[in-house]
């Protein structure tokens, strides 16, 4: 049995995801949400021991409290400082994070990557993996535009000759999107139950013709953001790709072997969008 775990968890796409992937690939094995608070963590192995759990993803909150609980962790996991996807194996634990290659292959899909300079809207676990991998994937600059600069700060010391650290204000980002080919933004600013929303969106009039912008958050599908952009005529991308994406990468670590991802792609799109 797979599983995803997080609070909250039922409002999570990943079981018909998983599902619908397993379905084709012609494997009959269960993938259910399974819901566990901050802090459960010890709780939640025991019972993936007692029930016969073979891996699980993770979301929220507890992609980095996995980290020190894991006998092993993949480059990425180490690199992130964040865990995803989870392999029990013969009583081991090994922890693997999927969200950079997830948000790396949405963008190539949608047709914005690659892209030299980018602006980066957040600096939290999100941000920290996508601008990582971005970076690894040859974007010469990457902006980290956050309202607490020092948070921003922490992340660009991790990549320092590529991530610079940035303001959040309209000037800032007006004057970093004249520079640059693509805007992602790994804040929640703009989903239903933020309490705080973008302010001001003439930062997108500087982006260049043919500039792409990502939004990571899928719910609800078109934000204001992903609005404005294609009002502008400039690309646009939600966060789904990147969730199905990152299941992708997932159930191989689960299977342990590689597998037609454009295929199981196109296969989840197509029941995602009926």
């Amino acid at each position: 049995m797979l599983q995803v775990i997080g609070d909250p968890i039922f409002h999570s796409k990943s079981p018909i995801i998983q599902t619908t992937m397993l379905n084709h690939l012609g494997l009959d094995i269960p993938y259910t949400p399974h819901w566990v608070k901050k802090g459960e963590l010890a709780g939640y192995f025991a019972f993936a021991q007692a029930n016969g759990v073979t891996g699980f993803n993770a979301t929220m909150p507890h992609k980095e409290d996995l980290v020190p609980m894991m006998d092993e962790l993949g480059e990425e996991a180490i690199r992130y400082g964040a865990v995803n996807t989870v392999c029990l194996r013969e009583g081991r634990r090994i922890g693997h994070n999927t969200d950079g290659d997830g948000c790396l292959s949405s963008l190539v899909r949608a047709g914005m990557w690659p892209a030299r300079q980018v602006v980066l809207l957040g600096a939290g676990g999100a941000a920290r993996a996508v601008a990582l991998r971005l970076a690894e994937a040859g974007a010469e600059r990457i902006w980290v535009c956050n309202r607490t600069l020092s948070k921003a700060g922490q992340l660009c010391r991790l990549e320092p000759d590529v991530l610079s650290p940035a303001g959040f204000d309209r000037d800032t980002l007006t004057r970093l999107c004249a520079q640059s080919q693509l805007v992602i933004n790994c804040t929640n600013l703009g989903m239903d139950d933020c309490p705080h929303q973008f302010e001001d969106f003439s930062f997108l009039d500087a982006l260049p013709q043919g500039a792409g912008v990502m939004d990571l958050i899928y719910y609800p599908a078109q934000t204001q953001l992903l609005q404005q952009a294609q009002q502008r005529g400039l690309k646009a991308c939600n966060g789904l790709p990147m969730l199905v994406y990152q299941a992708i990468f997932s159930l191989e670590y689960f299977l342990d072997r590689p597998l037609p991802r454009e295929e199981l792609a196109q296969v989840v799109f197509q029941v995602l969008e009926a």
